[in-house]
């Protein structure tokens, strides 16, 4: 594709302006390396993924959760919590029911998570979480026993996936298993015409309020209704489960992107 591709570590960042384009492929945070080149490429008017404000937006799940809210996008019930409030378990079992999710706001691969179901669980869940945020969310626990995940770049629905949880928890990634074969769950990747379409539906719209670039859409299916998990814009690519169904034709699409985005603005 006449592309020349390098690999480039946080002690590299000095060369960034060298580059036509970044590829971010590292979890992303705000108080990170990553976006701050991202930021730097784009006020450099580079082509970049993930673009700062997909990052800003993707990564605080209550901006996420507000947004989904605001734009009628069926999602998780869930409701602020506060540090310096006094948090009553039965008012939020009464909105959310029982179990529910507590989240921090910038947690990723499944850290930052309790699932409580009585008092002294929400104080311990309390205890832990607020040492890492002021605010938390509390979310609707939805079991399923599987999440789709949709990859979608430039709008367009990319692969399919469905996330099957972690041998005996009610997430996909289970850290405190011992044993290495049950600390995730197992992947079947399905060609796109295989899944719902309202499912590919609600996943492109709920990313058309983010931005252009390249999300991994989590959703449960409930009563043949689609619901929004989260949006990750930075979602797992690996070799044998994403482009299980696409094969090279995954990445070439991925490395178009950068070489017309680039050709548009040469024009």
């Amino acid at each position: 594709m006449d592309i020349h591709a390098e690999l480039m570590t946080e002690e590299d960042s000095a060369k960034l302006m060298e580059f036509d384009a970044l590829f971010i492929r590292s979890t992303t945070s705000l108080n990170h390396i990553t976006f701050h080149l991202s930021q730097k490429a784009r006020q450099n008017d580079m082509v970049v993924i993930d673009d700062p404000m997909s990052i800003i937006r993707c990564t605080n799940k209550v901006y996420l959760s507000e947004l989904l809210e605001r734009e009628k996008i069926p999602a998780p019930a869930s409701r602020l919590i506060f540090k310096t409030n006094a948090n009553d378990f039965n008012e939020i079992v009464s909105s959310l029911g029982s179990p529910f999710i507590i989240k921090i706001p910038d947690g990723s691969f499944s850290h930052g998570m309790h699932k409580v179901s009585d008092e002294t669980g929400f104080r311990n869940a309390l205890d832990t979480l607020f040492e890492k945020s002021a605010i938390l969310l509390g979310q609707e626990y939805i079991p399923t026993e599987f999440d789709w995940r949709i990859g979608i770049l430039n709008g367009e629905a990319l692969y399919a996936c469905k996330y099957y949880m972690a041998k005996g928890h009610w997430q996909i990634y289970n850290h405190s298993s011992i044993k290495g074969s049950d600390q995730t769950g197992l992947v079947d990747t399905l060609p796109l015409y295989q899944v719902p379409q309202h499912v590919i539906r609600t996943a492109l719209k709920a990313t058309s309020l983010i931005g252009k670039g390249l999300y991994g859409v989590d959703l449960k299916m409930i009563n043949n209704k689609a619901i929004v998990i989260e949006i990750n814009d930075n979602p797992s690519i690996d070799h044998g489960i994403e482009d299980a169904i696409l094969g090279d034709e995954l990445y070439y699409r991925i490395l178009n992107y950068f070489v017309r985005s680039l050709e548009l603005k040469s024009r």
